[in-house]
């Protein structure tokens, strides 16, 4: 009986066994380049994220431009608003030889004294610095007390109709547990060098005379507070008894008061009045890290210090 088999069926299986090999082999070759490009644009990004390579105004334009800088939140040495960066980046503004005027947009409801009293002192070293370069500010929702402080160091300050602005007053808050204590039969024991050491503990009674020196503490500061207001504002400050009483005024209220001078935004600024329509930001980012060092030191230092009272706040 003949027989009609391929003779050669092992070598041609055998072949396409090895071909079929080859093939997974090279497709898995690619995968495992896919993969080392997909990690290695991973490890940037998070390099990137981490070390945040941006810089105030980066992409610094050589065409005239208007220079923003943004003030956003409370005015603290642990939050976004805080005095070293905020100076940076109205440094980085008004240094660029383009840049037609500054702009900073506020919506900050205040904060520290400290820290609005060295952006003040800055704005006014810079003015000083950069005689022909306009700085404007712009309220957004709302400039109060800390805010308020650092908006008069402008040449001009603008609002809408229904920003808050004004509270020109300090506050210094606490709480007592004293009742409590009574109620629970627990007493307080502290054990301090010096007679005042321990001022408004909140688990001691108020003594009369400790609260007296805080009142006078607090007062020097509101009456430094009035001085910056009125030598911003200058004559155009109109007389009202409860101008410094620490009230807050709408933007329509404000402008007849004095406290601002009128009605405009970032782009009307830029558009109008420095005739450079061109917005670039110099406004210091906060990378990845700092953001995650921030968060941990804040509730390390809120668990530790914050938590029952508070130093004085322009709010």
């Amino acid at each position: 009986m003949e027989n009609n088999s391929n003779p050669n069926w092992e070598r041609q299986a055998l072949e396409h066994l090895l071909l079929e090999n080859l093939k997974e082999t090279r497709k898995a070759r690619r995968w495992k380049a896919v993969l080392r490009v997909l990690t290695l644009l991973v490890i940037v990004a998070v390099l990137f994220a981490v070390f945040d390579f941006h810089l105030p105004g980066r992409g610094m334009s050589v065409e005239k431009h208007t220079a923003m800088v943004t003030l956003d939140g409370e005015i603290s040495s642990s939050a976004m608003a805080n005095a070293m960066d905020i100076n940076s980046s109205l440094v980085s503004a008004f240094e660029n030889e383009h840049s037609a005027g500054v702009v900073l947009r506020i919506n900050s409801p205040g904060g520290s004294p400290v820290q609005a009293g060295m952006i003040n002192d800055e704005i006014h070293r810079l003015r000083k610095l950069y005689p022909n370069k306009p700085f404007y500010v712009v309220v957004e929702d709302i400039c109060a007390s800390g805010g308020y402080y650092v908006a008069v160091a402008a040449d001009q300050i603008l609002v809408d109709k229904a920003s808050l602005v004004g509270s020109i007053g300090v506050i210094m808050e606490g709480f007592g547990f004293t009742g409590l204590m009574d109620k629970l039969g627990v007493t307080r024991r502290m054990i301090t060098a010096g007679s005042n050491k321990g001022m408004l503990d909140p688990f001691s009674k108020e003594e009369p005379k400790q609260v007296e020196m805080v009142k006078t503490m607090i007062d020097e500061i509101h009456q430094q507070f009035i001085q910056v207001v009125k030598e911003g504002r200058g004559s155009r400050l109109k007389e009202a008894p409860e101008l410094f009483s620490g009230r807050i005024w709408n933007g329509e209220q404000a402008v007849k008061l004095g406290l601002v001078d009128g009605y405009g935004t970032v782009d009307s600024v830029a558009r109008d009045i420095f005739k450079a329509p061109d917005i670039l930001d110099y406004t210091m980012k906060e990378n990845f890290a700092e953001r995650v060092a921030k968060r941990f030191g804040a509730e390390v230092g809120a668990a530790a210090g914050k938590a029952l009272v508070k130093a004085p706040d322009l709010k």
